[in-house]
């Protein structure tokens, strides 16, 4: 297994860095995809640049979606066969990464997730709109298979996801964690769950669009419902197959 792991990065310069140092305590290669930053933070990644970390620069803001398959993309041309997403806020417990890491070296065919275990302090908009969330990923794989939806801390295989990226409609903004899986789903994935924190620091930046994001989400949900409808039989036929080869 050769793993790199990939931060995408929206002006989160006080935290990337710590993200980035946990990665390198692990020997892990380090991708940084900023997607946009402000100028001025753009120059400061590039104190962070040595030879295990890369970072490279979109133009323009394009989602934290659209940054991951840019570096989806950069792990296949460069010969990973895994991917580490992890995001630059630092709100995921990143010791847990060993724990990522082992369970994806005893199943490399697998997506591994992070299913978050959230502290006291966690907004409760973030915990009612979780629950909406794997509700409708329940209904869109037929099964109770995906635990989480929105976490951002999993691995995946390159291969299997890259043909979902290049093949499939997934959604640029806070809509692509969870249309992945579900793709991912659709396609014979296994999935491994890993316990893990999550904390939501007082004075962190966040960069969910409350209208946006959530329109985004529920568009998602829709499209995803009517997509299993017409195509119903082969997503059921594969879902008989899993079960009598399970």
């Amino acid at each position: 297994m050769k793993l790199l792991a990939l931060i995408p990065h929206y002006n989160h310069l006080r935290t990337v860095g710590k993200v980035a140092q946990a990665m390198q305590d692990f020997n892990i290669d380090c991708l940084i995809v900023d997607d946009g930053s402000d100028n001025e933070i753009r120059k400061e990644l590039q104190q962070l640049v040595r030879p295990s970390i890369t970072v490279i620069y979109r133009e323009k803001n394009g989602g934290k979606g659209a940054a991951v398959k840019e570096g989806i993309n950069y792990a296949a041309l460069h010969d990973y066969t895994h991917v580490l997403q992890v995001d630059a806020d630092a709100q995921h417990c990143l010791s847990d990464t060993s724990k990522l890491i082992n369970a994806a070296m005893k199943e490399p065919k697998s997506v591994i997730c992070g299913r978050p275990v959230y502290g006291p302090g966690t907004p409760k908009s973030r915990l009612y709109g979780r629950k909406i969330t794997n509700f409708w990923l329940a209904v869109n794989t037929l099964s109770k298979d995906i635990k989480d939806g929105m976490c951002g801390f999993r691995i995946y295989p390159v291969t299997p996801t890259l043909d979902v990226i290049h093949s499939e409609y997934v959604g640029n903004y806070m809509d692509f964690d969870a249309e992945l899986l579900v793709h991912l789903h659709r396609r014979g994935c296994s999935f491994v769950w890993i316990d893990t924190p999550v904390t939501y620091a007082q004075d962190g930046i966040s960069h969910f669009r409350f209208w946006q994001d959530n329109v985004l989400i529920s568009r998602m949900h829709a499209r995803l419902f009517f997509n299993m409808l017409r195509n119903a039989p082969v997503l059921l036929r594969r879902k008989w197959s899993r079960i009598l080869h399970g």
